[in-house]
This record gives structure tokens, sequence and C-alpha cells, in this order.
């Protein structure tokens, strides 16, 4: 009786075991324009044991990125390569499985390996909701979460800086969640929402099921991002 109770029960993890690498396996990729947003120019871009150091001019403010669910992280390269460009480095971290929840403690890692002044961490979609759980944990060491189409679900600290972004065409993004999660923002909380943006074209990575139809191009709502993110953070370091 034993014996077959076991027997049925490693039948099970197998098979669970079998459904889960199925449904890792199936993600999406990074086209080729995130592909020609790995060459070094300006920004020097390394790929480093936590994933990819986007390395720009800045020397003291840097943003360590979550990707999102079933997302190859390059596939981000174009945002945080113009992103470095303009002044903020960019760690942006590999997922086991490339579900970000599985690596949780990754920003972690990298800021016991790297000596900026200004952290900050951030991430897209479930990326960016597995940010904001570690900020929740780790605010007094840091400066601020950046949240692309995400939204926390826990109160963040009061002296951090909340970014939030999100697209009038996103689908994918909980509307009632999002909103219910501005009870958990710090005092300094600046919501952008980007006329005609989706949701998966903070990356490159083609079209996402369920998503919205855009209206303006990737290059288009990178740019916007990457201008709102940038002003939001010059402001921060003028008023302190």
């Amino acid at each position: 009786m034993i014996k077959k109770y076991l027997i049925g029960l490693l039948a099970v993890i197998l098979l669970a075991g079998m459904v889960f690498c199925l449904y890792v396996s199936d993600y999406y990729r990074a086209d080729q324009t995130a592909i020609a947003a790995l060459k070094s120019d300006l920004v020097q871009v390394k790929e480093t044991e936590f994933g990819w150091l986007l390395d720009g001019p800045s020397e003291d403010t840097v943003l360590i990125f979550y990707p999102g669910a079933k997302v190859e992280e390059t596939a981000y390269a174009p945002l945080l390569h113009q992103l470095a460009e303009k002044g903020v480095d960019v760690c942006l971290l590999k997922m086991p499985c490339r579900l970000a929840f599985l690596g949780t403690d990754k920003a972690g890692h990298v800021m016991r390996t790297y000596d900026y002044t200004h952290w900050y961490v951030g991430g897209h979609s479930l990326g960016g909701a597995v940010a904001a759980f570690f900020a929740a944990r780790h605010g007094q060491e840091l400066d601020g979460v950046i949240l692309l189409a995400a939204y926390p679900t826990e109160k963040l600290d009061e002296e951090l800086t909340e970014i939030s972004l999100y697209g009038t065409e996103d689908l994918i993004l909980n509307r009632k969640r999002t909103e219910e999660g501005k009870a958990f923002a710090p005092k300094t909380f600046v919501e952008h929402v980007i006329s005609g943006g989706n949701h998966a074209q903070f990356g490159n990575y083609g079209i996402q099921k369920g998503d919205g139809k855009a209206e303006i191009s990737a290059d288009e709502q990178q740019k916007e991002t990457v201008e709102i993110i940038c002003r939001v953070l010059m402001e921060q370091k003028t008023v302190n």
C-alpha cells in the first residue's frame, strides 16, 4: 500500500515537473533591435554573473531591473541602454526560469557587489511587483522604486521615491489593483500614463497575448519612459 502511494506521488511530481518545464520553455524572446542594443558604445555593456551591466557616464546612480515573467531579459536592452546613456547605470537581472519571483533577492547580491551612492530597483509587470516586494524590505538601503505596468502590494518606506508608468492601451495590467496599490505608495509618488502605450512595448519582444494594440511605436514609448524617469530622478537629486 505504501509502495503504491509512493509510486503515485512520484508520478505526480514528475508530471508537475514536466508541466512546469513546458510552461517556462515557452517564453517571449528578444527581437533584433534588443540584440543590437547589447553592443557597447557610450554605454559599456557587459555580461555578468547576475545578468548584464549597462555602464554609462553615471558614477553614482544605478537601477536594478527585474524583467517581466517569461520574457528574455535582453528584450529590455533598448529601453535600459537609453537610460544608461542619460546617466542612470543599469543592472539587468537574469531570472531563474525567467520568473522574477524565483530570484527575489538578486538585487541584494548586486548591492553587495557594487559601490553606488543612489540605488533604485524596478521592473516590468511581474518583475516590477518583485522589485516592489524587495523595496518593501530594504527601503533604508534604496532611493526609490520604478514600476513599469506594475504596482506594490505592501507599504513602501516614506523616504523612497516611487515612479509608476503604464500605457493607456495596456489590457494586461490590473487597473483596480494598480489603484489600490497607491495606498502603499510613499509620499513622493509620481504616476505617468503614456498615451497610446501598451504593456509589451516597455520591452522588445513582440506582441504579448491579451495586450492592447499600441497607438505609438515601442521606440516612442521607451523614449517617453526614459524622459520621465530621468526628470524625476534629477528633481530628487536637486531636492536632496
